[in-house]
């Protein structure tokens, strides 16, 4: 497996144990809204590294924490407590917000079709004793020092602060940087512990040697990765927006805790954007995959949009491009539910596309090298559509496309049946419109047609005859 390292920034071979074992921790949401699609694209990334690692045989350990506490409404450890404000607003208590959305990205993740079986998702309110602990580690070793509202980690000691993307401390984002503390040392320190102030009323909050209050947020993901990963991680990922702050905070309070390399491998996704701006709440471009189902889209083929390119490409959304993502997907279900159960043809093998020998063979091997080149998930979809085509031509088994599911988790062969399962009482309007077709009363027809499409069922003419499919928008990918 060859991956793309933020910290080297080149891609290098990923070197595992004797036991192939691999333990990966990916930055989950702040629970105090709805995760929209651009966040999304990180699961879906995070997901597609676990099936590539899981498809070579690699035992992973997937962690994702969620945040309930601690995430401020400003990158300098100002503002209000995220999840809190949002408990006013909707004068709820900070659990019943945590809770309900943490329910709705699980839903989310569902939809998508990402793996949770087996993945560990830490709540950081649910391990403040392992904060605490890693805290006194710094505390001990004289990284931290406190200010009237909190304990700060004192980045100028940490010589190498800013080494993940090489970011240029003196030019920093003012407008997300303000030193508004007077009492900080430094410009680039952060908050380990926040103290709860008087004048402001909170739910969760807890003692601790310096004071009632509450972690910070950095201070969460290097407990959490510490307690299920060890000191020493073998893969990070996150969006490119956690590098200049948040993945290099951790950095320095890991290592400088431990004396250890927190993580071997960085990995980042970018953006989705909208208009040329990146998607976010206080753009005003915030778009759910309960939005993109409203338009007719399914899910699965904004994830399928999602893997056309590469995970380091940044991508323009737009209601366009996942539509026609959606037709493709579908196209390729409907492709799927017209193979018959071929047995390969050695006579008619395809010499041009596998270069000899056992077909499946080849595409697992070409699939595979596609994967272990940085997760090269274009070139996936180029090998799936290739490969639909010498299944049709029966040089192929199609039972090839199982592998294809277990990489890019599109349920392909799951939406094939669906688009194939139609109902006694559609099959018999759909011969009606046959026909009132073959009569030439072409009015009467296309109200039956215009009412299975109404029903999410759909036609397809030919000189062959007429073939009924189902969308897969019906599909249950949660299911």
């Amino acid at each position: 497996m060859r991956l793309f390292n933020t910290s080297s920034e080149k891609v290098e071979d990923f070197i595992s144990s004797p036991d192939k074992k691999v333990g990966m921790y990916h930055c989950g949401p702040t629970v105090y809204h709805y995760a929209h699609i651009g966040n999304l694209r990180a699961y879906v990334f995070a997901d597609t590294l676990r099936r590539a690692f899981e498809y070579t045989n690699f035992k992973v350990t997937q962690v994702i924490n969620i945040t309930d506490v601690g995430h401020l409404t400003s990158n300098s450890d100002t503002g209000l407590d995220k999840v809190e404000e949002e408990a006013k607003r909707e004068r709820k208590k900070a659990t019943e917000i945590a809770d309900f959305y943490t329910a709705a990205f699980f839903d989310d993740l569902k939809k998508l079709n990402i793996l949770t079986q087996g993945t560990i998702f830490p709540k950081a309110s649910e391990h403040i004793p392992e904060q605490i602990k890693l805290i006194q580690a710094l505390e001990k070793k004289g990284f931290i020092y406190k200010t009237f509202d909190g304990i700060y980690f004192d980045t100028t000691l940490f010589k190498e602060y800013g080494k993940l993307g090489h970011i240029n401390l003196t030019n920093l984002e003012k407008g997300s940087r303000i030193n508004i503390n007077p009492e900080k040392k430094s410009l680039t320190d952060f908050a380990l512990w926040k103290f709860s102030l008087p004048e402001i009323l909170r739910e969760q909050e807890w003692g601790s040697p310096w004071g009632t209050g509450f972690p910070g947020w950095h201070i969460e993901c290097s407990a959490m990765s510490m307690k299920y990963l060890g000191e020493t991680i073998d893969i990070h990922t996150g969006g490119i927006d956690h590098i200049p702050v948040h993945h290099n905070n951790e950095i320095a309070q890991s290592e400088s805790a431990t004396g250890k390399i927190f993580s071997r491998f960085w990995l980042h996704n970018a953006f989705v954007n909208v208009g040329n701006a990146k998607m976010a709440k206080s753009e005003g471009n915030f778009i759910r995959l309960n939005n993109l189902e409203e338009h007719l889209v399914h899910p699965l083929a904004y994830r399928y949009w999602l893997l056309t390119a590469h995970y380091r490409t940044p991508m323009d959304f737009s209601f366009e491009a996942v539509t026609a993502a959606k037709n493709t997907l579908e196209s390729i279900a409907r492709k799927i539910t017209g193979f018959k159960k071929s047995k390969i043809s050695l006579g008619r093998i395809s010499q041009t596309f596998f270069g000899g020998g056992s077909p499946e063979k080849k595409i697992r091997t070409e699939l595979r090298s596609c994967i272990e080149n940085d997760l090269d998930t274009p070139q996936c979809i180029v090998l799936l559509h290739k490969t639909l085509g010498e299944i049709a031509a029966g040089r192929c088994d199609a039972k090839i496309i199982s592998d294809f599911d277990k990489i890019l988790g599109l349920r392909l062969t799951d939406l094939a049946t669906h688009t194939n399962n139609i109902p006694d009482e559609i099959n018999e309007l759909s011969k009606k419109r046959q026909m009132l077709r073959a009569e030439k009363d072409w009015n009467a027809a296309d109200e039956i047609r215009i009412d299975l499409e109404n029903k999410g069922y759909f036609i397809d003419d030919s000189i062959d005859g007429s073939r009924i499919h189902r969308s897969i928008l019906s599909f249950d990918s949660k299911l």
